[in-house]
């Protein structure tokens, strides 16, 4: 039988009690995933189509490489443009706006609309962007 020195430190460290609690955690993770809310079953009632509980249809802009401007995948002018969602806001005073822009366009097209949204009070905008293609 061995007596260890005192004055010797550890050559190993016990790695039971970090065991122990990542399998605690590990049952504690699994009984709460899996966990689901138990209730009565009832046939619930159907609701109307109504205009208030519906979502705010979302505006598309895009502006091409020529720079053309479409609203909805028809082509306007910005006086055009501007008229349509002044009409759109009235009816619906918050809805979003995606503007998508080309990226062989002009900058100041696409800032052109972004300053008629900023004018008209629209503030759900959206720009789209594409992924980075890897090399």
């Amino acid at each position: 039988m061995q007596v260890q020195d005192d004055d010797k430190p550890y050559d190993d460290i016990n790695i039971t009690p970090m065991l122990d609690l990542a399998y605690v955690l590990l049952i504690i993770f699994i009984i709460m995933t899996t966990a689901s809310v138990q209730g009565i079953k009832v046939d619930l009632p159907k609701a109307s189509a109504s205009t208030s509980l519906a979502k705010p249809k979302t505006k598309a802009i895009t502006v091409n490489n020529n720079g053309d401007i479409f609203l909805d995948a028809y082509p306007v002018t910005m006086p055009q443009l501007e008229d349509q969602l002044r009409a759109a806001k009235a009816s619906e005073p918050d809805f979003p706006v995606v503007l998508k822009g080309d990226s062989a366009v002009q900058y100041q097209k696409v800032m052109d609309v972004l300053d008629l949204l900023r004018r008209l009070d629209l503030n759900q905008v959206g720009l789209v962007t594409g992924k980075q293609e890897k090399s």
